[in-house]
Formats: structure tokens, C-alpha cells, sequence
């Protein structure tokens, strides 16, 4: 009966030393809730040269990039990100970075921004984790320095951009106020597969769906949404899927997501290119720096020309 007992005893030690254990960790954790997007340091590290106050664009592009995506950032400013002015309307292109540990590539951007004057830098390391991080950066920028902007974009640097066709949409539009559109997502679920580029967790993310966003290959707002979103950000449970993340703010804020045109014009998945094609579509995904060139040059030259209807 004693050898019982000492038995019972022992698996009893065994038992709460593995419940406190378990507790100890679960209550230490930075996990246990989602937690809320925390704003990066005010100070920009870089400012593109535009006084909206003086010379507010109708559209602004802000394309998230990386230090070493130096021929893709060139590519843009030859093609769809060369500032125009089509219809009276004015459109810019600034670039989205964050810092980096290679001080080759620091001094190469930082001559760079002295040569173009387009990008927008904060200090916050750039990796792909960050990239709600550099989506906010472009948004404060937007409310800080450029709340005079009809219309704004965030978009990719491996992306066609249709800026004529996108402009003559937006003017159709005729909304300066609450708009927000672009590859509608309205139903999508959080992966929770570990090895997934997109695992979410649920200590991240503890819901079962996400609420209505826009892929954030390339999305259009109305500049007033960039202040909105910005000033409610810090009241948002951070999740490194910025298009997600920009979605629940959008959700707090009771913004409606709108499609563009009766058409699909936003390809996040890819499109075959002919001409034709491109000139009724606002943007497509998966476009390297040397097919950009040759397809912007392809559109360009075939403006005049009329095409079969789809």
C-alpha cells in the first residue's frame, strides 16, 4: 500500500510540474493574443522632392521595393512610373524602402535618392515580413506630406501598370472620397499550413476568415482612406500580410471595397501580353524589368491604333 501511494504521489509531482510548466510558458509568451501594429519611428529617412501643396497630383504610385532591385526600379521610372501628365492631371512615382545591413547597398540607394529623388525610406529592416510596416510608411507619407492627392496606388516592382487606363477609370470614377478598389479578395481563410509562405498563426490571427482586402499586388484609394488608415492602424492586431492588415483597418473604418470597371482590370495572378490586352487592363503581376520595357514600348507605340472589342 505505501509503494501505491509513493507511486501516486510521484505521477501526482509529475503532473503539476508539467502544469506549471505549461502555464509559465503560455503566460510569458509574446503570443498569447494578437498584438497591435506598433508605428515605426516619425523620422523618414529619405523624402522624394514633390510639393503636393503647390502641385497636387491626381495620382500618386507608391511602389514597394528593395535595395537590390536597383534594374527593376530604373525599368519603372522608363515606363508606367515616369511622371506625366495625361489630361491635365499630374502622376508621380515614388519607391518604398526600408534599411538594410549591407552598407554597399545603403551608399547605392542613398546615391540613388540624391539622383531621382523618388524614394520614401524609413528605418526598419526590409525584409518581406515587414512589408505592413513599408505599406504604413507610404500611407503616413500620404497623410503627412501628400493628403492633397485625388487618388493613390500601391503597387509592386514586378508589376505592368496601365497608368492611362487607370488614369481615364479613375475620372469616370468621379469619387474623391472613401474609395478603395482593385483585385477584390471577399472570402479568403488564413492558411495554417507551418511551411507556407502565408502561414498565419492563430496566436496571429485567432479568426476563421479574413475580412474583405485587395491583393496587394496593386490597390487604388482615395488619399483621404491613406489618413484614415493610418490614424487607425495603432488600434489594429499587426499581421505581416499587409493587404490583409490594411483590410481590417478598412473594416474598423466600415470602408466599402469597390470594383473599378465591370471588367476584371487588376491581374494579380499574371496575364499573357498582346497589346490589345494591356490597353484594357490596370495592372498584371509577374512582369520582369526587361518584359516591361519591351511591353510598355509595345503599348506606347500602338496608342493610336484601335482594337477588337473582348
Amino acid at each position: 500500500m505505501a509503494r501505491v501511494k509513493r507511486q501516486l504521489l510521484y505521477v501526482s509531482l509529475v503532473v503539476l510540474g508539467a502544469l506549471c510548466l505549461y502555464f509559465s510558458v503560455y503566460t510569458m509568451s509574446p503570443y498569447k493574443e494578437p498584438f497591435a501594429f506598433k508605428k515605426p519611428s516619425e523620422n523618414f529617412l529619405q523624402l522624394p522632392d514633390i510639393d503636393c501643396r503647390r502641385d497636387p497630383p491626381f495620382l500618386v504610385l507608391l511602389v514597394t521595393s528593395t535595395h537590390e532591385q536597383t534594374f527593376a526600379r530604373m525599368a519603372i521610372r522608363s515606363t508606367w512610373g515616369r511622371e506625366k501628365n495625361m489630361w491635365g492631371r499630374h502622376i508621380r512615382t515614388f519607391f518604398l524602402l526600408g534599411t538594410t545591413f549591407n552598407k554597399d547597398l545603403s551608399r547605392a540607394v542613398a546615391q540613388e535618392s540624391h539622383q531621382h529623388r523618388d524614394l520614401i525610406q524609413k528605418d526598419f529592416v526590409d525584409t518581406y515580413f515587414n512589408l505592413t510596416l513599408k505599406t504604413m510608411m507610404g500611407m503616413e507619407w500620404v497623410h503627412r506630406y501628400c493628403p492633397q492627392a485625388a487618388f493613390v496606388m500601391k503597387t509592386d516592382s514586378d508589376m505592368f501598370v496601365n497608368i492611362y487606363y487607370l488614369t481615364e477609370l479613375l475620372v469616370k470614377k468621379n469619387r474623391t472620397t472613401r474609395f478603395f478598389t482593385g483585385f477584390l479578395k471577399l472570402n479568403e481563410f488564413p492558411i495554417r499550413q507551418k511551411y507556407n509562405k502565408w502561414f498565419v498563426s492563430k496566436y496571429e490571427y485567432p479568426w476563421d476568415r479574413y475580412p474583405p482586402f485587395c491583393s496587394g499586388t496593386g490597390y487604388v484609394f482615395s488619399s483621404d482612406v491613406a489618413s484614415q488608415v493610418y490614424n487607425v492602424s495603432e488600434s489594429i492586431p499587426f499581421i505581416k500580410l499587409e493587404d490583409v492588415f490594411v483590410g481590417l483597418c478598412l473594416a474598423k473604418l466600415k470602408v466599402t471595397l469597390e470594383e473599378l470597371h465591370s471588367k476584371q482590370t487588376f491581374f494579380p495572378n499574371g496575364l499573357r501580353f498582346s497589346t490589345c490586352r494591356f490597353k484594357k487592363i490596370v495592372s498584371c503581376h509577374f512582369i520582369s524589368p526587361h518584359n516591361l520595357l519591351s511591353y510598355w514600348q509595345a503599348l506606347e507605340n500602338s496608342l493610336g491604333e484601335k482594337c477588337p472589342p473582348f
